[in-house]
């Protein structure tokens, strides 16, 4: 870890001035786009500004992934209000078929760019809000962790959760400012991946009869899947196979076939009820080996405590409610291990697409109300 403290100079903290900046910042993840620029210069910019107004900046780098950096800002300590994590990450997708992804367009409330909703739009929101808080004297502490890889393996949220301990940061909550139209999250689904292999026997297919066909079983598998799609879906999840490879060549009976199986868990789900519903749609005969690619577990909003209170004074402001069940993972369960957590950020459209943008009127609502909350927040609200 490094760390950098600077006396604060004039900048302007205009929120979408901000996220213009941050799109304008080409920060695709590596990890999905082999040779992309990842998150080094958007933290270094980061860093910079937020070293300017009096943070303490702390850059974190992600074990493995060629060391990956995150940042953690923190503000003096001047009193005994609780500590608030603000949450956001700094990578993006990939930018195929857009053009001219890193120059920020406006049309009339909009703010288009790679990453202008997902979430460089919440990360300057919070960015914002942190800064305000600071120069009124908030009773709240609050400390931005603005982290890589979120996009693909949370290498860079689970390196800033290790490193919090040490620079001695006991959060008391954590907002994740996540593209949510300003509505509280409810519950986000958690996931497996498993690869499941088909073992064949190779024969010239004039005598199929000899070889033992692994596309074959592998056809019976997916067709159990489609079968068992509905029921899981009804319980509000999913199963899909998406990534299929088998055979070798034509005139060959295929000895070997895989394919990859996602199963999405409601939030009451473990991954091992996923592993045990996969294997049993395969027949032993099959001879199938099954082996875990990757899971994270589902999350729900806590019914009491401080997020929940959290989330009740934000709703209150913004005019929504937890009503969000988000259908796809985010960081929430990792923040939740080590604090009560909540979600909710300003939205837009295009995510992971070619037109993605942030409706910068929900941009300034939230900022706003993110200040007011906390800052109005009492002390005595401390677990």
């Amino acid at each position: 870890m490094s760390m950098t403290t600077t006396m604060q100079t004039t900048t302007t903290w205009d929120v979408a001035q901000l996220t213009a900046e941050l799109v304008s910042v080409d920060s695709v993840n590596p990890g999905l786009v082999p040779g992309a620029a990842g998150e080094e210069p958007i933290v270094d910019l980061l860093a910079s500004r937020l070293g300017q107004a009096s943070f303490t900046v702390t850059v974190v780098p992600a074990r493995g992934r060629g060391g990956r950096p995150s940042l953690i800002a923190a503000p003096p300590v001047t009193g005994d209000g609780p500590t608030i994590v603000l949450n956001g990450h700094l990578d993006t997708v990939g930018v195929d078929g857009m053009t001219d992804p890193f120059v920020p367009r406006t049309e009339d409330d909009r703010l288009y760019g790679r990453g202008a909703a997902d979430m460089k739009g919440g990360v300057a929101a919070l960015v914002v809000a942190a800064r305000r808080l600071v120069s009124a004297g908030s009773p709240v502490r609050p400390v931005l962790a603005l982290v890589a890889d979120e996009e693909d393996a949370s290498v860079g949220s689970e390196a800033v959760i290790a490193a919090l301990p040490e620079l001695g940061i006991l959060p008391d909550a954590c907002l994740i400012a996540e593209p949510t139209d300003l509505a509280l999250a409810r519950s986000l689904r958690g996931f497996v991946v498993v690869r499941v292999r088909f073992p064949g026997r190779a024969a010239h297919s004039s005598q199929a009869e000899l070889g033992v066909n692994a596309v074959t079983h592998l056809g019976r598998f997916l067709h159990a899947i489609d079968e068992r799609s509905a029921d899981v879906r009804a319980r509000g999840g999913d199963l899909m196979a998406t990534l299929v490879a088998g055979g070798s060549s034509a005139f060959v009976i295929p000895h070997q076939a895989e394919c990859l199986v996602e199963m999405r868990l409601t939030p009451e789900q473990e991954s091992g009820e996923a592993m045990d519903e996969i294997r049993a749609l395969l027949d032993a005969a099959w001879g199938a080996e099954v082996e875990l690619v990757g899971s994270r577990e589902g999350w729900s909003l806590d019914e009491e405590g401080m997020a929940a209170r959290l989330a009740t004074a934000l709703g209150e402001r913004l005019g929504t409610h937890a009503t969000f069940d988000a259908p796809y993972w985010m960081e929430a369960p990792l923040w939740q291990q080590v604090c009560p957590t909540l979600v909710c950020g300003p939205g837009g459209g295009g995510l992971h697409a070619v037109d993605e943008w942030v409706d910068l009127r929900q941009l300034r609502t939230f900022t706003s109300a993110l200040v007011e909350v906390l800052q109005n927040w009492s002390v005595d609200d401390r677990p």
